[in-house]
């Protein structure tokens, strides 16, 4: 029994010091302190980092700031760790009526998250004086009114509290009054004047008194009302209020206009002095403003709204005078009540936008501070949030609520969350509000890459290109940025005597890998890899997958012959035959193997050449070498087989050997011959040899002769070149006005005849210019009156001074053209039709030579004569239709001067013949000129 008692007593001290412990913390999160009013701003209010225990300077590396609502009175010293004065105080504005003026400060450490409250009570100073709402009063007495009647005198209002408020009442030295001064239930003194003497209006109609109202302070402060007394008529009963007291409650939400209450008061007399009106005696100046009282019919109306939060109660006397004068008063209690009214009010004080992933339950994220306006249950606020969320609110001092963390956060499940909180207050209705407050999820680092299979193989060809991808592996990572960048790597050993980097190589960043040589199957067939990914987090996270390479196999090794094999010392194999085998006798046995596997590793035999086709077989598979048939007296003793030995592969691959089979029945009969034996694969080298060095020499000639041929043809077009360059520059000296161009080719503007007579023996030629062709539509005035000749070079043998040149013969009337041969379009010409070809010899030689030297100008193409292609330029003069023909060829004696071109290249392109190179013409022009 003693034992269970001491448990229960050690159970009680236990909670007891919880409870003290509890308190204490309680205690130690508020600070007090007290001021007066009227402090100069910036005055000092207390030491907070020093009440804190805390270094001043740790107040600003903890982030330490007010965050208190409403006004701020208060500023925070961070760099002394004090509090001080904000603007000037008047407690008389903030605490009215208010004997204990408390302000209320939450100061913020963002370090800690957590809140101090600061306490600051402001004490009153004797700042203010009693006031009267007016300085003068009248009151009417009637003379027969009996000694200790009371009449209300109005009160003053010291908004100072304590000893520095309104504290009494005096009245000046009189004979008929006293003063009397009672309290109301708020503790606010009414002052009464007393009526001690009977008056006599005979002896003195009006009375002059002052009221004086005193505060507590020292020295004290006052305040004065004057009174003046009337002294009236007899009226024998004042008015009397049915009530002493009036009282009425009304919700702050009445509208404008309300009757709140009705006041009545009753007077026994008659006429005027029975008569009652109502009036305000004692009422503050915002009372004043929202209450309005009717004088006839003493109804209270509410003129403006009512708000709780602002005033509670409202205390006014009431008045009531009739006609004679006389006087009453009752008071009037208008209660405010409250109404829900006002939704709850949320403020974030301290706030963390993103947390990281791995932060622990219980960290705190937001500070959040909630205030209703509404008092009881309209003011008592309760927060909560949506219970699928991974966090909860603690409720941490006063009306302060903690966001803290309650589970694990997982950023790769949810990265983002909005936080709804919703404070709900206890009225009717109940209202809330709904504060967002938005948080994102920071990644750290722990999850590792993982890569889409436990392992991974693939399938390579053997001798693949180095420096080619050969597969690709992934990992993914559900971190981001650098906690989901992952590199890859290779986990290197020795394989076959060097390291395995230096057969594969990966990408870091991509995760290809690569060959760094190129695989055998031969050499191995399967590596074993294992790929590291890694990401960047820190620390970083890593997992491991199996790789398994297998080589495919390739035909890239042709058969090897091992048997028959040729003698190391030099001489030739032979295998004997006897000369009496049967059909099918086993000769040899070519044997092979191949380094390749499957397929690729069949092999397959085949007899490619024999000295005697039809001697010998092959066996497919085998390789045995039989003889088909029985061995005949022409055989050759030497029988010279090739056997081709290929395998199954793709492209198939093949090896050949040369077997010697010796026919005899003995040993000695062969041995001279073997001596002089030549492998047919030697003679088919040599053969192959020369033939290759043939065709290189007959490539090799081919390619200079034509080099040689191609220069040729390059120099004979320079040189053409240049001898056209000296052939054009004759015509430079021809004025460009004497030129039309027709299609990229010049021509005269006039067009002449030319009379040419030339002989073999004379030394003198004989050129004339008769006058220009007028059928011609080209020509002009001043080129029919022109006489000089035209062409004709300086160094030329004909001079323009030689009158015989510059005369002109007249035509010659005895020539005759028929029908056919008149110029112009056929039976447009009038004339004789009887005309005859000239028979005179020197006549056709003068047209002959014209018409000769007309050819030759059209065919170096720079003619003076306008006739058209095929009449030598003769068409205008004699017509269309007469052509080369018709005249002899008297080429061999005529030359023309100042042209380049010879009469036998006009008639040479007469005929259908190419001319000749400008060369060849400027030579036989020279010999003509010779002649």
């Amino acid at each position: 029994m003693t034992s269970l008692q001491r448990l229960w007593v050690c159970r009680g001290r236990i909670l007891l010091c919880c409870l003290l412990g509890s308190l204490w913390e309680t205690a130690a999160l508020q600070i007090h302190y007290s001021i007066p009013e009227e402090m100069e701003k910036g005055s000092f209010v207390g030491d907070i980092a020093k009440d804190l225990g805390l270094e001043p300077h740790k107040l600003s590396e903890l982030g330490a700031r007010i965050v208190s609502g409403g006004k701020q009175h208060f500023v925070l010293n961070v760099r002394r760790g004090s509090l001080i004065i904000a603007e000037r105080i008047d407690r008389e504005k903030i605490c009215l009526g208010i004997s204990i003026c408390l302000l209320n400060v939450e100061l913020l450490m963002e370090g800690k998250v957590k809140i101090y409250g600061i306490e600051v009570e402001v004490t009153d100073i004797n700042d203010n004086a009693p006031r009267f709402r007016t300085d003068e009063v009248e009151i009417k007495i009637n003379e027969n009114a009996a000694p200790g009647i009371r009449f209300g005198l109005p009160s003053a209002r010291d908004p100072d509290v304590g000893v520095y408020s309104l504290q009494s009442y005096q009245l000046s030295q009189n004979n008929h009054f006293s003063l009397n001064v009672r309290s109301g239930i708020d503790g606010v003194k009414y002052p009464e004047l007393v009526l001690e003497r009977m008056l006599d209006r005979e002896e003195e109609s009006v009375l002059h008194l002052i009221l004086k109202a005193s505060d507590g302070g020292d020295p004290s402060l006052s305040g004065t009302a004057r009174i003046r007394v009337l002294v009236l008529d007899s009226n024998d009963n004042a008015p009397v209020f049915t009530q002493s007291e009036y009282s009425v409650s009304v919700p702050e939400n009445v509208p404008e206009g309300t009757l709140l209450l009705r006041m009545n008061a009753t007077d026994s007399d008659e006429g005027v002095n029975g008569e009652v009106t109502y009036s305000f005696w004692n009422i503050d100046d915002k009372a004043s403003e929202i209450f309005q009282l009717d004088s006839r019919t003493g109804e209270l109306l509410l003129v403006e709204s009512l708000d709780y939060e602002e005033s509670k109660i409202y205390e006014m006397e009431i008045q009531g005078q009739d006609g004679g004068g006389l006087l009453t008063s009752a008071k009037v209690l208008v209660r405010v009540l409250d109404v829900n009214d006002n939704a709850p009010e949320v403020t974030v004080t301290s706030f963390t936008s993103s947390i990281p992933e791995n932060s622990l339950p219980g960290t705190v994220i937001a500070l959040l501070k909630v205030h209703d306006r509404d008092s009881g249950d309209n003011g008592h606020v309760t927060c909560s949030i949506p219970g699928h969320l991974p966090f909860k609110l603690e409720k941490s001092y006063a009306n302060y609520y903690s966001l803290i963390i309650d589970k694990t956060l997982d950023r790769e499940q949810i990265s983002t969350y909005n936080v709804t909180v919703t404070a709900t207050d206890q009225g009717t209705p109940l209202l809330f509000t709904d504060t967002h407050i938005p948080l994102r999820v920071e990644d750290t680092n722990d999850n590792p890459p993982s890569f889409d299979q436990i392992s991974y193989s693939a399938y390579i060809p053997e001798n693949n290109a180095r420096g080619s991808s050969i597969y690709s592996v992934t990992a993914s990572d559900p971190d981001t940025e650098e906690n989901a960048r992952p590199t890859y790597s290779i986990s290197d050993y020795i394989l076959h005597g060097a390291p395995l980097s230096s057969y594969i190589s990966i990408n870091s960043e991509t995760g290809v890998l690569y060959a760094l040589r190129s695989f055998d199957y031969e050499q191995f067939r399967d590596l074993q890899l294992q790929v590291t990914a890694k990401d960047g987090g820190d620390p970083p996270l890593s997992s491991n997958v199996s790789l398994t390479l297998f080589i495919l196999d390739q035909n890239d090794n042709a058969p090897e012959i091992l048997y028959p094999t040729f003698p190391t010392d030099g001489s030739t194999g032979v295998e004997l035959a006897p000369r009496s085998a049967e059909p099918g006798y086993l000769v040899t046995k070519v044997v092979a193997v191949d380094g390749d596997s499957g397929q690729n590793a069949w092999l397959s035999y085949r007899l490619q050449k024999a000295t005697e086709p039809g001697l010998f077989s092959v066996g497919l598979h085998t390789g045995e070498i039989r003889t088909i048939r029985a061995f005949l007296d022409k055989d050759a003793l030497k029988q010279s087989l090739v056997v081709a030995v290929m395998d199954n592969g793709e492209p198939p691959l093949s090896a050949t050997i040369s077997v010697t089979v010796a026919v005899a029945d003995s040993i000695p009969e062969i041995l001279s011959d073997l001596s002089n034996l030549k492998t047919a694969v030697h003679l088919e080298d040599a053969s192959l040899t020369l033939y290759l060095v043939i065709a290189v020499a007959v490539v090799s000639s081919l390619f200079f002769v034509f080099i040689i041929v191609l220069l040729v043809i390059k120099l004979r077009h320079w040189r053409n070149s240049q001898v056209l360059r000296s052939y054009s520059s004759q015509l430079g000296n021809i004025p460009h006005s004497q030129f039309v161009g027709l299609d990229g080719v010049q021509a005269f503007l006039q067009t002449y005849a030319h009379e040419v007579s030339l002989t073999m023996d004379s030394r003198k030629s004989q050129l004339l210019f008769p006058q220009p062709n007028y059928a011609d539509t080209l020509i002009s005035q001043q080129s029919c009156e022109k006489k000089e000749p035209l062409l004709i070079p300086e160094d030329s043998r004909f001079s323009a001074r030689d009158p015989a040149l510059i005369s002109q013969a007249p035509p010659n009337t005895d020539w005759r053209f028929s029908q056919a041969q008149r110029p112009g379009t056929s039976g447009s010409q009038n004339g004789d039709e009887g005309g005859t070809w000239p028979n005179n010899q020197f006549d056709t030689e003068m047209l002959q030579a014209m018409i000769l030297a007309s050819a030759n100008e059209a065919a170096d193409g720079s003619s003076t004569l306008g006739g058209g292609a095929g009449t030598m330029g003769l068409s205008a003069r004699y017509g269309p239709q007469f052509t080369l023909q018709h005249v002899p060829d008297y080429r061999q004696n005529v030359y023309i001067p100042g042209s380049t071109a010879t009469l036998a290249n006009a008639a040479g392109k007469r005929d259908g013949k190419a001319p000749a190179g400008g060369n060849g013409n400027k030579k036989k022009s020279g010999k003509k000129e010779k002649k």
